[in-house]
């Protein structure tokens, strides 16, 4: 359980953010369907500041994590694009590790640097 919340580095804290932000994003969503629903005005105010302080912390990170990690500008927009429609920071998360740009995190197929440099979407 522990290794659930290790943010001893820079891709530990990106994955952590990353799965902050999409639940807070489902959160906003769920409350916006009660306010609208059932006409409760106040059902967005927590989750929409909850959310809005992980939309800010998740950019403060990538962009920490991107110059730790050595992303490129094309996969630093599209982490930074990801922050927008819900849920896409988790799957960005995962294309990374799969691509080779989350360091340890990272799935050993893309050991080179060059197979790591390659943006396969």
């Amino acid at each position: 359980m522990k290794e659930a919340f290790d943010i001893s580095t820079a891709a530990k804290r990106f994955r952590m953010i990353a799965v902050i932000e999409a639940i807070t994003w489902g959160l906003l969503i769920i409350g916006m369907g009660v306010k609208y629903g059932a006409g409760i005005d106040s059902a967005t105010m927590i989750p929409g500041a909850l959310h809005g302080a992980a939309f800010v912390v998740y950019l403060i990170v990538t962009l920490m994590s991107a110059r730790t990690l050595k992303w490129d500008f094309k996969v630093l927009a599209l982490a930074l694009i990801a922050s927008v429609p819900p849920f896409f920071t988790v799957w960005f998360e995962q294309w990374a590790k799969k691509n080779g740009h989350l360091g340890e995190l990272s799935d050993s197929e893309f050991a080179a640097p060059e197979d790591r440099d390659t943006l396969k979407v």
